[in-house]
């Protein structure tokens, strides 16, 4: 960023510190009877100087999650509550499909004891579990990192391998295709079965099918989350039973209706 773009930036940032100034304003006028709206400093998209993140529009991105600097999200990807992916001194790439879940933290390496330059990799329908750590490595299409595990720099994950929870593996440690790893540190523990490899497609399908909804509830305005709870309330003791009795029509409301995609029992089998 030059010193135009620095100059260009710091005047938007007095605009937007002049607003909250008049809106705190204009709330004291009102007295009594105002109604403050909480607004958050908490930006989940950021840039570093010239660095942008890039996030496809189909991506969920939870409102408590970071993405910052040189950061590319691609399709149908989705990045959970209280997650932080830091492109800062390198690029961090985030494949389709691809879920990386609640307070991970993906970062990257401007260099190692080795001299490498360390970008952080992730590919296609890749599960990431929650409070994973991703630093500096690759991890091919459809591959399984569990929860609580750690990959340090260089570290290279095969597709349809699987990083037990929990797992601390070592710097440029390669896991090669169909493999469980697991442990402190990690070593190699048996081949996958195939049901599990057919399970860690599935976990990305899942994912990919709840950050759907979770992306419809986040856009909803006041208003329309208010007026769901009264209809929650209003059906909470609902019995279909005693409804006919009386002739009342017990029809669900179709804003209280889960999408078929995330009900088991209603997800399509497969032919």
């Amino acid at each position: 960023m030059g010193t135009l773009g620095r100059a260009i930036y710091s005047v938007g940032f007095w605009i937007r510190e002049t607003g909250q100034a008049l809106d705190r304003l204009g709330c004291r006028l009102q007295g009594n009877y105002y109604f403050q709206e909480q607004l958050s400093r908490h930006r989940t998209l950021m840039n570093v100087f010239d660095k942008a993140p890039v996030v496809a529009k189909d991506a969920f991105v939870a409102p408590s999650a970071s993405i910052v600097g040189d950061v590319h999200v691609g399709g149908g990807a989705s990045i959970w509550y209280g997650c932080v992916l830091r492109g800062d001194v390198n690029s961090i790439s985030v494949g389709s499909g691809t879920n990386i879940q609640d307070n991970s933290l993906v970062h990257v390496a401007k260099s190692n004891l080795s001299g490498k330059v360390l970008p952080t990799i992730i590919g296609d329908n890749v599960t990431v579990g929650h409070s994973a750590v991703l630093h500096g490595c690759t991890v091919e299409d459809e591959a399984f990192i569990g929860m609580g595990s750690t990959l340090l720099d260089g570290v290279y994950v095969e597709k349809n391998a699987m990083v037990a929870a929990g797992a601390l593996v070592r710097q440029n440690t390669r896991i090669p295709c169909g493999e469980v790893w697991g442990g402190n540190p990690a070593k190699f523990l048996r081949k996958l079965t195939e049901e599990e490899m057919a399970f860690i497609s599935q976990s990305a399908l899942n994912y990919a099918n709840l950050a759907q909804v979770h992306a419809a509830e986040n856009a909803k305005d006041f208003d329309e989350t208010e007026f769901e709870k009264l209809l929650r309330k209003k059906f909470a003791r609902h019995d279909e039973e005693y409804d006919s009795m009386l002739g009342v029509d017990g029809e669900t409301p179709p804003e209280l209706i889960l999408p078929n995609n995330i009900m088991p029992d209603k997800m399509p089998k497969a032919a």
